[in-house]
């Protein structure tokens, strides 16, 4: 059978590299262009594999800074994700797509993705303008404290008592516990397991050859998604219900918000299903991908730590025992954020996107081909030591307010008309997860230099980062 399943991937292969191989040699009989420098690699599968290579072996700046120096530290060419692209580098590229978002360039998601969470063809901005209207501070502010409580149980329930514990489980666990309690008000245990799931098999096949063979990352992906989409879209119409015969407050989670707001009551059920769905993706695999790194670089640096826990002692000095978090407590976590700050710079959530080319257009002297795939990437200026001084060194002092960062050049949230709209929520999430965790221990990693793996979807630790907890003594 698999032998079988092999040869019907070769066979693709072959046919689909004709076919892109005539239709390349047409256009330029066609259209007389100057591409951008560079080179498109294999037939079909491009450079995708190096792509994707540097990032397994640790290096995704590799890629980047390899072709930047031998074409182009402007804009050069390459084939990825079984398309002609055009990788943008450095400051003046990031400003360049995010300020031409909706004009010449539009977002791009592979036909996987498409297929596993439907609205995400031609990225609804109705939907954007209804989440990024609902995720401002003002309004995640009340809800502060329910995060608190979330993180108070978790921490209870899954670290204490325990001498060791496979950190990124627990920081998934905790990242979709939140998501589901703001997003939908649901902390039923077996519920929420029940949907933790699906969702851990749902982000390895957005990015994943479009196949729909039995075993593949996409047939589970796709499967994933349907049960996903399925399950929200009942809680949707029982919402709708609900806030109809006033069993529901309009402002008691994320999905009521969006559904009393004045775009939102527009939307079709399955709509405002899948944005729930794509916040949580966002909030269960970003965020939890950050606290991660977060617990490392702690018990790697010492002094960073002892920095953040008397920030964090020093807070809780004037709460009382039983006094939940506020958002006040959070803008007074100023070292914690630069903390984080400094963990995105080095290990952002996503080694940048695709955006699309809507119409032809020049850059840098290069003409860019309407159609044509075009990919930002945080390694172009995040390590660069052009824009961050000893680019590889932990220092949070990056992000004093005294110290001014170059603009286009920090972006681990990416920019433009598609700025993450979850930034906001992360941010409070971190913190939050930060206070708790300096409070309550101290640790040290079991294996000292495991290996760190940057993908498409997420960065991780290659075995999940066990470490062994030192409770704070009473």
């Amino acid at each position: 059978m698999d032998i079988f399943y092999a040869s019907l991937l070769s066979l693709f292969v072959v046919v689909f590299s004709c076919s892109r191989c005539f239709g390349f040699f047409k256009s330029k009989l066609d259209v007389d262009v100057k591409p951008p420098p560079g080179g498109r690699g294999w037939p079909v599968i491009g450079e995708t594999i190096e792509f994707v290579t540097c990032g397994r072996k640790g290096h995704p700046e590799k890629f980047i800074v390899d072709r930047m120096t031998k074409f182009s530290r402007h804009v050069f060419r390459t084939s990825l994700m079984l398309e002609d692209a055009a990788v943008f580098c450095g400051p003046e590229g990031n400003k360049f797509l995010f300020s031409n978002d909706n004009k010449l360039v539009q977002v791009w998601v592979p036909a996987s993705a498409k297929k596993i969470i439907p609205s995400l063809e031609g990225v609804n901005q109705t939907v954007l303008k209804t989440v990024r209207n609902i995720l401002k501070p003002e309004t995640l502010r009340e809800y502060v404290p329910i995060m608190d409580m979330v993180a108070q149980k978790h921490f209870e329930t899954g670290w204490e008592g325990n001498n060791q514990i496979l950190t990124h489980k627990l920081t998934k666990n905790f990242t979709f516990l939140v998501a589901c309690k703001i997003f939908f008000s649901v902390d039923e245990p077996e519920w929420v397991n029940k949907l933790s799931v699906p969702f851990e098999r749902l982000a390895p096949g957005l990015f994943s050859i479009h196949l729909n063979l039995p075993g593949t990352l996409f047939r589970r992906a796709l499967k994933a998604g349907a049960f996903i989409n399925k399950e929200l879209t009942a809680i949707v119409k029982k919402r709708k219900s609900d806030l109809a015969n006033g069993k529901a407050s309009p402002t008691q989670d994320i999905l009521s918000l969006m559904l009393c707001d004045d775009y939102g009551r527009l939307m079709a059920e399955t709509v405002v299903a899948d944005a729930i769905m794509g916040l949580m993706i966002g909030g269960y695999d970003s965020t939890s991908s950050t606290c991660t790194f977060i617990v490392k670089y702690l018990a790697e640096l010492p002094e960073i730590y002892e920095g953040v826990y008397k920030e964090q002692i020093e807070i809780a000095k004037y709460k009382k025992p039983t006094e939940l978090l506020t958002m006040e407590d959070l803008s007074k976590m100023k070292y914690s954020w630069n903390v984080a700050c400094e963990v995105l710079r080095l290990v952002p959530p996503t080694q940048g996107t695709f955006r699309e080319a809507i119409s032809d257009f020049t850059y840098k002297g290069y003409s860019i081909p309407k159609g044509w795939k075009l990919y930002w990437s945080t390694n172009s200026t995040h390590k660069n030591p052009d824009f961050f001084h000893e680019p590889k060194k932990f220092d949070p002092s990056r992000f004093d307010s005294k110290v001014p960062i170059t603009p286009y050049t920090y972006v681990p949230f990416g920019g433009g008309a598609h700025l993450c709209p979850g930034k906001e929520f992360a941010r409070l999430e971190i913190l939050v997860f930060i206070h708790h965790l300096v409070r309550r221990f101290k640790w040290k990693k079991v294996i000292p230099n495991e290996e760190v793996i940057f993908n498409l979807v997420q960065p991780k630790v290659a075995k999940g980062l066990p470490i062994h907890l030192h409770p704070h003594k009473p």
